[in-house]
């Protein structure tokens, strides 16, 4: 893990490795100071957690630390995990199907995206740009190949199954979301379709707000996401707000959405239909103002503006426009707000012959939060590391409950 903030001269700090027990050496008089890198991350991601309002934006890298859970089971794809698998099944349904179809470098040509951009993102918008201007069986290519790519996405990102096991998650919700009862609930925002913070959830008791209905089928409102859920004290008019609970909000959609066609209301786990999902294309933008993905932008523009904000944006790139430029309107504006960005990729690396000036260098959002940390701003901090090795610098602020002591000993009996 590497830190830059205002309090280490704009430079990037490396956190050091804890040393190791000595056997038989005796106990030092005084004690050994703290490391710096790891005092100031702890530090920034205290503070953090600690305003009024939490607010989390989580990203692709959230997921790449969950491993699968079976033997020959999925895992999160990154975006070159997705152009190597969707060229593999262009080929193998040229090959299999239609022969005299184009395999993947010849509809690459079709489309004129060149080969050694390995895109998705960018591949995916050019396939919706030709099939505006090709006509007859060129374009029937071009939109079937659309459709088996999109059907892939869905397959890669279903890779969440029951009881799957989720321990960075599961921390992670233990120690942010358990907030005391005058702060408001943590909001986490996630660009992912997959359903790891929802199996999380499920498997740690909490509440999780995602705007659905507690209905057959669950439908969308966004009106749940203002109701909150409480607990009587007895036989009294007191309510208390329970301790497990958190919103989520799925910017660009969920696999487990579905569109009704006659009402077009969006509900949650039916037997049939298309999973109501922004593909990766550069439409995201445009699409993110349609609904129900228009509700998602608001409240996460609305939460970025609130007093006492504090934002930790983990696994995200500061890629999609829509997000990024909300985030940096709010840096502008909001003057009580906190951040900390958090990211294996920020500094820059050096591999043997390798080397790169990291996000940090190459992403405009990102090298305007790092000119302002290194000029002084004392209100952003960047972690130079992944989801997993972040989650043990997060402080535990609430006691554990008996409802967590309990599943976790109910949980050990079944692991017995």
């Amino acid at each position: 893990m590497q830190v830059l903030s205002s309090k280490t001269n704009g430079q990037w700090l490396a956190v050091a490795p804890p040393l190791p027990p000595v056997p038989g050496a005796a106990q030092a008089a005084a004690p050994i100071p703290e490391d710096p890198a790891r005092a100031e991350a702890k530090r920034a991601l205290s503070d953090v957690m600690r305003c009024s309002n939490l607010v989390v934006l989580a990203g692709l890298g959230t997921s790449l630390c969950v491993q699968p859970g079976a033997a020959n089971g999925l895992k999160a794809p990154t975006m070159a995990d997705l152009w190597q698998q969707v060229s593999m099944h262009q080929d193998a349904a040229a090959a299999a199907t239609d022969p005299a179809g184009p395999n993947f470098q010849q509809l690459l040509a079709l489309v004129g995206h060149a080969p050694v951009k390995m895109d998705i993102e960018a591949l995916m918008s050019r396939c919706r740009l030709a099939e505006s201007f090709l006509n007859g069986a060129q374009k029937d290519e071009v939109t079937k190949f659309v459709t088996l790519a999109e059907a892939h996405i869905i397959r890669a990102t279903s890779f969440v199954m029951q009881n799957h096991p989720l321990p960075v998650h599961a921390e992670f919700l233990r120690r942010a979301a358990r907030r005391p009862q005058r702060k408001s609930r943590m909001k986490v925002f996630t660009t992912n379709y997959d359903l790891c913070y929802e199996e999380a959830g499920r498997q740690g008791r909490y509440v999780v707000v995602d705007g659905f209905s507690h209905t057959s089928p669950p439908t969308f409102d966004a009106i749940h996401f203002s109701y909150e859920t409480v607990r009587r004290v007895g036989d009294t008019e007191s309510f208390d707000p329970i301790p497990n609970s958190f919103h989520l909000y799925k910017l660009h959609g969920s696999i487990d959405w579905q569109r009704q066609e006659t009402s077009g209301e969006i509900t949650k786990w039916m037997q049939s239909g298309k999973p109501v999902l922004i593909y990766p294309r550069n439409s995201k933008y445009e699409l993110a103002f349609e609904q129900p993905y228009l509700e998602m932008i608001g409240a996460f523009q609305a939460a970025l503006r609130e007093p006492d904000t504090g934002l930790l944006v983990v696994g995200f790139g500061f890629n999609d426009n829509h997000l990024a430029e909300p985030i940096m309107a709010a840096i502008r504006s909001n003057l009580s707000m906190k951040i900390v960005v958090v990211s294996p990729g920020l500094a820059p690396w050096n591999n043997g012959a390798a080397n790169g000036l990291g996000e940090c260098g190459s992403n405009k959002y990102l090298l305007q939060l790092r000119s302002l940390a290194a000029a002084g701003d004392a209100r952003i901090t960047l972690l130079n590391c992944g989801f997993e090795q972040m989650v043990p610098f997060v402080p535990d602020l609430a006691a554990e409950t008996d409802l967590e002591r309990h599943v976790a000993r109910l949980r050990s009996i079944g692991a017995a």
